[in-house]
């Protein structure tokens, strides 16, 4: 049976203010990256994210960030010393895991958000904090990294397990990272573009990138970002194509009890 996970960026919220539709998509995803506190999100958002996610037997992990709540993450921040940032990975990492376990739902795994992943899959240096902040915590969370990243390196060196992940929602630059949000196009709108982008990647087992290249991929897990307008129709259309093609949803890891 051909399986693949469906995750999202989520519990972005933050005291009475939300962002995206969590309830929505939690009926559609299999995996949830639950934001920590850094870029979004509170002790509250994130319990209330960890049992909806429960309930309906969709995995959990960490989402940290640079310490940037105006930004809302995506702002690259340089000059804080390593140690201290990894300090930070650390205790966010910490309090997902201590919540999820309180709620007995442990998490499974840590997607590094926004600026911070994507500087890491740039930089052999960042790469390496992250995994040894992921390490230090819990040396069997899975690391969910993009390919042709530092970080997918730094993480199979270090003999940490990862999830290959593309994105239904974003576009590519020709060496296979993310292409700039201060670029027109980085972000996709349009339904049938993300689904067209999506099987080309899952099925076809290739990136298209901006400049027409076809990089090869064996991804796990795709990824649309909640606050990305209509990410909850994308993600239903995304589950529709893909079923259409055999493929079942599972996440990419489970559990422990």
């Amino acid at each position: 049976m051909r399986t693949i996970d469906l995750n999202c960026d989520m519990g972005e919220g933050f005291g009475p203010w939300t962002m995206g539709d969590d309830e929505a998509m939690l009926g559609l995803v299999t995996s949830a990256n639950v934001a920590c506190g850094f870029h979004a999100g509170d002790p509250s958002v994130m319990r209330r994210t960890i049992l909806s996610a429960k309930a309906r037997g969709v995995c959990v992990g960490a989402h940290p960030s640079f310490m940037d709540l105006y930004g809302f993450g995506r702002r690259r921040i340089t000059g804080d010393r390593p140690e201290d940032l990894e300090a930070q990975i650390v205790y966010q990492i910490a309090a997902m895991q201590g919540m999820a376990a309180a709620l007995s739902w442990p998490m499974t795994h840590v997607k590094t958000h926004g600026a911070l992943g994507n500087m890491a899959a740039e930089d052999a240096d960042l790469a390496a904090l992250c995994v040894r902040a992921i390490r230090s915590v819990d040396p069997t969370l899975v690391f969910v990294t993009l390919p042709y990243s530092r970080t997918m390196e730094a993480a199979e060196k270090a003999g940490l397990r990862t999830a290959c992940e593309v994105y239904a929602d974003r576009a590519y630059d020709d060496d296979g990272m993310l292409l700039s949000r201060q670029w027109e196009g980085a972000v996709i709108h349009e339904i049938a573009r993300s689904v067209d982008q999506v099987l080309s990647m899952v099925e076809g087992g290739v990136i298209p990138t901006i400049g027409g290249r076809r990089l090869p991929v064996a991804p796990d897990t795709v990824c649309i970002h909640g606050d990305t307008p209509g990410a909850v129709e994308t993600a239903g259309a995304l589950r529709a194509a893909l079923t259409a093609q055999g493929l079942h949803f599972a996440p990419f890891a489970a559990p422990r009890a």
